[in-house]
């Protein structure tokens, strides 16, 4: 605290402790909380399991541990009980958000700066501070931490982070007349204002461009398939031989959401990548109806995961000089 009894959150010092541990042989709960000293932060833990009993999937799950380790992180700067925390410090955290430093990476030699834009795709890299879909999402998810504990009875009766209100100051929507139409209240308190962005377009020579620097036909495969179908990389990647119908041109994968299968329709183009891609490992590799569709070129062949996918966009990048993402390609339209 400073002389005025308020904190310099510009200069508060917070340690990277604890840690968001993964636990790949647990289908119940993939990843836990941990403090300084190793411990389960255990009303993180309950959450989480709430959430997971709620249809959330393992990366939902990493995804609000990651924001909640920043929350805990702050708190332990700070020295305050997370069942203690007000408004004060809901208010202090966002602000400290804003004008914190990401945790450092380890960056390849030539690799561009933080911040910079791309010359070719005119996108800017990652910079050194949070983004504002962060800072958003951290908001959101401190927010349902403390309603899952105030439901619950284990938390502080009033959630630190506040909600939206209404025009009048109250909660929004409250006494709401059904013949009338839903008024646009404002933002929440300490919410973020999203900036104004362009929409995201890759043209088609620079998809052309991309297609061309995958280094192999399975790559491109999955690129096509990608393309095609819309389906996202984690269904695609997911699935297995039985679910590739070639006569009728269909592939199964479940969705994220539902996780019900869906047979999506997929370009001939797809399927003749494929056909490439099977005769290059012939029966080096097993092609059976459990076995995964995708898997690594090199020996042992082991299933093709999410990061891997991700280095053969970055290797066909690092050819082009270019930043482009996987996200980018589901806003490419064939002509």
């Amino acid at each position: 605290m400073g002389k005025s009894g308020l904190r310099d959150v510009g200069r508060l010092a917070v340690p990277a402790v604890g840690a968001v541990v993964r636990a790949p042989g647990d289908r119940v709960l993939p990843v836990r909380l941990v403090g300084a000293d190793g411990a389960e932060v255990v009303a993180v833990t309950e959450f989480l399991l709430d959430q997971g009993a709620c249809g959330g999937s393992a990366g939902s799950a990493r995804s609000y541990a990651l924001a909640l380790l920043r929350w805990f992180r702050f708190l332990w700067a700070v020295g305050v009980a997370w069942d203690r925390a007000g408004r004060v410090e809901a208010r202090d955290f966002m602000l400290w958000l804003e004008v914190a430093r990401k945790p450092e990476r380890r960056r390849a030699p030539g690799a561009p700066s933080p911040g910079s834009v791309n010359p070719v795709t005119r996108k800017r890299y990652p910079g050194v501070q949070y983004a504002v879909r962060t800072r958003r999402h951290n908001r959101a998810v401190v927010r349902a931490f403390y309603e899952y504990h105030r439901e619950a009875g284990t938390g502080p009766m009033l959630n630190p982070m506040p909600g939206r209100r209404g025009r009048d100051g109250d909660r929004a929507d409250a006494h709401h007349n059904p013949l009338e139409l839903f008024e646009r209240g404002r933002r929440a308190d300490f919410q973020p204002r999203l900036p104004r962005q362009e929409p995201r377009y890759l043209p088609d020579a620079a998809f052309d461009a991309l297609f061309a620097a995958l280094g192999s036909d399975r790559d491109r495969a999955i690129v096509a398939f990608y393309i095609s179908t819309g389906a996202r990389a984690s269904e695609l990647l997911g699935v297995t031989c039985c679910r590739v119908d070639v006569g009728q041109q269909l592939i199964g994968v479940f969705r994220k959401g539902s996780g019900a299968l869906q047979w999506l329709p997929a370009s001939a183009d797809a399927f003749n990548w494929l056909r490439l891609y099977w005769q290059g490992l012939g029966d080096r590799v097993s092609w059976g109806a459990a076995d995964p569709l995708w898997v690594t070129l090199r020996r042992p062949h082991r299933p093709l995961a999410y990061p891997a996918m991700r280095a053969v966009l970055i290797r066909a990048n690092k050819v082009l000089g270019t930043n482009w993402t996987l996200h980018d390609l589901r806003h490419f339209v064939p002509a």
